[in-house]
Formats: structure tokens, sequence, C-alpha cells
């Protein structure tokens, strides 16, 4: 069965939302992808084509304020609202139980879903999601580099990304006005940064019951926290070549560890 594309209308208190999903869904617990800030539905779509997971089901989409995807009230576009979206995603599609998987900001709303519903969640990939205020360093910009507007604070930032040097900042940098609005930009930024200086992140990822991997680019082994997630069982997936876009510089070592990880797991 191929992947199906289509439009998803809904409503997350009271915001009109046309969500750009994307799925491939047959009778087993489907993997639910969220995206990172400034990346899409698309950065995990290979999984239905990799040999090792293509039988998986799967679905994504864009969240509100990015890619394809239209609200029509951008402000209300914090991580509390991206949870409520992806609730309201798995009622629409009648999922009860699913495999998670996150990136960055998808990695931190994941995050909160799961800990809203353990008893839901059967594994969890937290692909460079924060956990702790060191994670900090694209979101905490909105307090760092103040701007007058919204556009303002984009041209900067994707200067300064695409300048950074660091493993696919430069291509990552390249397509960001194309996958987040600008009006976006502040509510997701200030409630992530609230949230991981102020929320237990760690704590809360420590405390699931459900298999866990954090994956993270060699660019950040020395996150202070990995010894204490590989003490308390939580499984390493260091991708060697990559900083905080596995998907994008090297994919093949990601799928293999996602790969691996999932049949460890069991799949229903």
């Amino acid at each position: 069965m191929s992947l199906t594309f289509e439009c998803t209308p809904l409503t997350v208190e009271g915001v009109s939302l046309n969500l750009s999903t994307i799925h491939k869904l047959n009778s087993n617990p489907p993997i639910l992808f969220l995206h990172g800030f400034g990346s899409s539905k698309e950065d995990l779509a290979d999984l239905t084509i990799q040999p090792s997971l293509k039988h998986h089901d799967f679905i994504a989409y864009d969240a509100p304020g990015c890619g394809h995807s239209v609200s029509n009230n951008l402000s209300a576009t914090d991580i509390p609202f991206l949870v409520a979206t992806a609730e309201a995603m798995l009622a629409r599609f009648n999922i009860d139980k699913f495999h998670l998987m996150g990136h960055s900001m998808g990695g931190l709303t994941a995050l909160i879903l799961a800990n809203r519903h353990p008893d839901r969640v059967l594994s969890f990939v937290n692909i460079k999601g924060n956990l702790a205020p060191e994670d900090c360093f694209l979101s905490r910009q909105i307090f760092m580099f103040p701007a007058g507007d919204g556009d303002a604070f984009m041209d900067a930032f994707i200067e300064r990304t695409r300048t950074s040097g660091s493993f696919a900042n430069a291509m990552y940098a390249s397509t960001l006005r194309a996958r987040v609005r600008a009006g976006a930009v502040r509510p997701i930024f200030e409630s992530m940064v609230q949230l991981t200086d102020h929320g237990d992140l760690m704590g809360k990822f420590l405390a699931l019951p459900c298999p866990r991997m954090f994956m993270f680019g060699e660019e950040m082994r020395d996150l202070s926290y990995l010894p204490l997630l590989e003490k308390e069982g939580v499984e390493l997936a260091d991708i060697v070549g990559a900083g905080h876009f596995p998907m994008y510089s090297n994919p093949v070592e990601m799928y293999r560890h996602i790969s691996r990880f999932l049949d460890r797991c069991g799949w229903d």
C-alpha cells in the first residue's frame, strides 16, 4: 500500500486548521511522526520504502503554521497547541496505540503527548528533542536576538543558521521561508524555551514506561545528560557525520538504528 497524501480539516481549541497529511494505515499500530521546527512531514517518509521498515504503518502531517498546512490563527501555535493538534489527529484517524517519533520541536511535542497518554505509546524515538536548557540553541534565539517583527527575525535567523558551519544547516536554512510562517515563530519558540527551562522534561522522559531511544548527531556527543539517559536505560543512537538533522546528513544510519529499535520493541 502506497502513501496517501491528503488535507485533513480540523478545529482545535477554536482554531480552524487544514493539515497537509501523509499516511499509510492498515491494521497495525502506526508510527506517528512529528517533525521539527523548519522541517516537514516528509522528513521520515522514506520509512515506507526502506526495505526493513516499509511494512510499518505511518502517519505524519505538517504542523500548524508549517509546510503546506493552513491555520487561521498563527498566534495560537505554541507547544501545548501542537500537542492538542496531535491528539485531534489521532482521534480523527481512530488511532489508539502507536509508535511515536519526533524530531526537535516535534520531539518536545511528542514527549508532552506521551506523558499525557503513556498507556497508548508503544515506543518513542526522540530525535534530538528538547530535554534540558542546553537544547534551546535554536529556540532561545527569540530572546537573544530580538527583532521588530517576525519577518525581520526570520531573515536574521536564516542567515545565522546558514553560516553556522554545522552539518546540514545550510540546506536546512535554504527552505525555512517555505516551511515556517513568520507569525508562528514567536509562540513556538517562546513556549519551547518555557517548557524546556521549567517543564521537567527529563523527568517526564525518564518516567515513560515504553521503550525509548534518544537519537543525536555526533556534533552533540558533549550533551551533559547523555550519561544519565544511558544509566536510566534509554537506548542512545549516535549518528556519525550528522548534527541536529540526521535525516538530512546520514539517513542510512538513522533508519538502521530505527529499524533495529523497532524490531527489539516488537510491532504490536
